[in-house]
Formats: structure tokens, C-alpha cells, sequence
């Protein structure tokens, strides 16, 4: 093997065995970085794919905080590793944007299993509207949706998409960025937006954000045996006439052995109340027009439907355990308190009343008639999600 391309391969190892972290390291030489990357970009093909090289490409982009304006956020502010790609500032019901005092209306989903979403589309079957990316299904792909914050007044407030390539055409992984896509990629605004969004979902694609490594992943395998308690959970979430989870968060493998996502991607109003705690309501009218008198619609606003008003896509479980706080709107801030809410909606009065009354769901959730033991079981089982069992068992 030529001596340039070993150089190459050991400059681009080098880069691939570095963690997320190191996207945020302050000290690190920009001349090296940029070095790196460009080394990755010389490689070849052979030995590292274009594929590979893009799935790289959308990691650095995801954490980059010079991609908001000001800089200081990125997309994993709001969707961090360590918190199953949810918002690592679980004190707050909703997520910051890059100027602290704005906030969006709502609670940052995972990005995890997020790969598995279908495009948002009427099941004319079923008579209901599934799929769609963000909770209220207004982005058909990942592509789409990653394009979306970078523009948002709120989160990482860039004027326009040309903001955002400039931002791209001067960081120090530039040089891959025009290997992958082409030298004179940066002189077409639109063309370069659409690759950063196909590099991003090409990250978020990868088996770090759908592992399927949980207890319940070994449980499944035969490689692992559920408590006493965790398994009389499983029971309950499965049973018709006590959780009746599963009827929403499939929890079985499906018919070619595919591992449960636990959702089935349809939309549902819980009859959650608004949240007072909630900063949207109180900041700037700017960002906020209607003030404390909001209501968030959800997919109702997406498909201009009123029959759908307050409706959100029904989540995966899926590391539910590490996503607190819960709901739409970041009302609950412990697992059990949700599980307690589906119990004792209709007969506890410290729930509150539904933000969106007209539209919720009284067959499935509000009095489910559940001991105390059940709950915590149920909590228990659901804690049996959380992905990174094999490596526990490892250490």
C-alpha cells in the first residue's frame, strides 16, 4: 500500500475513534481537525465508502454549535446521546432555543428508532392518520425534519439556509463536505442545505440511534430473564384488561422477526392539561402571540382537521426511562407519575382538566383500576427498555 494512503487511513482512524464529545472540545488545534477530515476525504472509496464518509459528515454536523445564530447550538442541545437524543435540561418542561430566553411549546422527542418513522399518510384500513416525523407529523422524512430547526426563530434561529452553508463552507469539515458532494457544492444555497439535511439523517440513521440493545432486546434473544417484578410488568402492558399498553406501543417481534419499536405510529389526544409551568406561555409575544391563552393543536394543525385537534404521534418507548420529562408539553416529570396518570385520569382531580377535551381518548386510558404494585411493575418493565444491557452485563 502506497505510503500517502497509509497516512491518510491513519489520520482518518484517528478521527473515527474519537467520541461525540469531541465535537465540543475547545482546545483541540483547527488546523488538525481540519487536517483530518480532509484526510478522510482523500481516502478511498475502497476503504472508506461514500456512505461511511457521509454518516461521519452528519455526525460533525449534529454537533456543531456554530450552526445557530448566535452559535452555541447544535442539534444535540436538544437531542443528546447521554439522554436517549432527547434534551439533556430535564429541569424544563420544554426545549431552550439558542437565545435562553426563547423557548418552542413543546418537549424534544428522541431522535432514537426515529428511522423507522413512515412518511405521515391516512390509513384508509384503520380510519386513522399514522407516521409523520416531529409529534404533530408536519416532516415527511428525516431530511426534512433536520433542515427545520436550523430556520426556527426559537431554536437555532438562522435567517435563512445560505446562513447555514456559510457556517458549513468555513468549519473544518469543509474539505468532506465538498469530496461527498462536489467542489463548487457551496455556490448553490439550496443544493447545499439539502445535503447537509441527507447527511444529518444519514447519521441519525446509523446503529447508534437504533442499537436494540436493551434487557427486553435480551429478554426476546433468550439471552436474558426478566424479574419477578419486570415480568408481571410485561403482563399488565400486554394485558387488554389492565394496561393495555401494547395496543399502542407493540411490544412483540413482528412477522419476519423484526425487534417491537413500541409505537404504532398513530396520533392520540391523552387528555393531557396544559402545562402553567411551561416557559412558552410566558415569553415574548414575538414568539409566542397568544400568550398563557396557547393551546397547542398538534396534528390537527398539520392535516387542518379539527376532528385531530390535540392529537400527538404516540412515542416509542423505547429508553423511555432516560427521556423524562413526559407528554407533548413536559407536564410529568417521573415515569411513574405518567403510569399513575393513565390509572386515575378520570377519578383523581389533581390531573386537572384536558387542554383539548373534544377529541380525547376515553377508551383506553383513565381508569384502569391498577394496584400499586402494578403500577411499580409496570415502571419496572418499562425501565427494561433502556438500550446498552449487553454492555452493563460486560463490565
Amino acid at each position: 500500500m502506497p505510503h500517502h494512503i497509509k497516512l491518510l487511513i491513519i489520520f482518518a482512524s484517528s478521527l473515527l475513534l474519537l467520541g461525540n464529545t469531541a465535537f465540543a472540545e475547545n482546545n483541540r488545534s483547527r488546523l488538525l481537525e481540519k487536517a483530518r477530515y480532509n484526510a478522510i476525504a482523500k481516502v478511498p472509496g475502497k476503504l472508506i465508502s461514500s456512505t461511511q464518509k457521509q454518516k461521519l459528515l452528519g455526525k460533525a454536523l449534529f454537533f456543531d454549535e456554530n450552526l445557530s445564530e448566535p452559535a452555541g447550538q447544535s442539534c444535540a442541545s436538544c437531542h443528546h446521546p447521554d439522554f436517549a437524543f432527547t434534551d439533556p435540561k430535564q429541569n424544563i418542561p420544554v426545549s431552550a432555543g439558542v437565545h435562553p430566553d426563547r423557548f418552542v411549546s413543546r418537549n424534544s422527542p428522541t431522535v432514537m428508532y426515529a428511522r423507522f418513522t413512515p412518511p405521515l399518510h391516512f390509513d384508509e384500513d384503520e380510519g386513522l392518520w399514522l407516521g409523520g416525523v416531529f409529534l404533530d407529523g408536519r416532516a415527511a422524512t428525516l431530511e426534512e425534519q433536520a433542515k427545520l430547526p436550523f430556520l426556527g426563530a426559537v431554536e437555532m434561529a438562522n435567517p435563512d439556509a445560505a446562513t447555514v452553508v456559510n457556517k458549513v463552507r468555513n468549519a473544518a469539515y469543509a474539505p468532506l463536505f465538498k469530496a461527498l458532494y462536489g467542489q463548487d457544492i457551496f455556490d448553490t444555497s439550496d443544493a447545499a442545505f439539502d445535503n447537509i439535511a441527507k447527511a444529518i439523517a444519514a447519521f441519525e440513521r446509523t446503529r447508534q440511534f437504533s442499537p436494540f440493545s436493551s434487557k427486553y432486546d435480551a429478554y426476546l434473544a433468550g439471552r436474558a430473564t426478566l424479574s419477578q417484578q419486570e415480568q408481571l410488568g410485561l403482563e399488565i402492558f400486554e394485558a387488554e384488561n389492565k394496561g393495555n399498553c401494547a395496543a399502542c406501543h407493540p411490544s412483540q417481534p413482528g412477522e419476519n422477526g423484526q425487534p417491537p419499536l413500541f409505537t404504532d405510529f398513530s396520533y392520540d389526544n391523552l387528555g393531557i392539561a396544559k402545562n402553567s409551568d411551561n416557559p412558552f406561555l410566558s415569553q415574548d409575544s414575538a414568539f409566542n402571540p397568544d400568550g398563557e391563552d396557547f393551546v397547542d393543536i398538534g396534528l390537527g394543525a398539520t392535516v387542518q382537521d379539527a376532528a385531530e385537534n390535540g392529537k400527538f404521534r404516540v412515542p416509542t418507548l423505547r429508553n423511555v426511562a432516560l427521556t423524562a420529562p413526559y407528554t407533548h408539553n413536559g407536564l410529568f416529570t417521573t415515569l411513574k407519575e405518567v403510569v399513575e396518570f393513565y390509572n386515575t385520569r378520570d377519578s383523581d382531580t389533581r390531573w386537572g382538566q384536558p387542554e383539548v377535551p373534544k377529541t380525547m381518548n376515553h377508551d383506553e386510558l383513565g381508569d384502569l383500576q391498577l394496584s400499586e404494585v402494578e403500577i411499580d411493575a409496570l415502571v419496572a418493565f418499562l425501565e427494561t427498555l433502556t438500550d446498552g444491557y449487553a454492555r452493563k452485563i460486560m463490565r
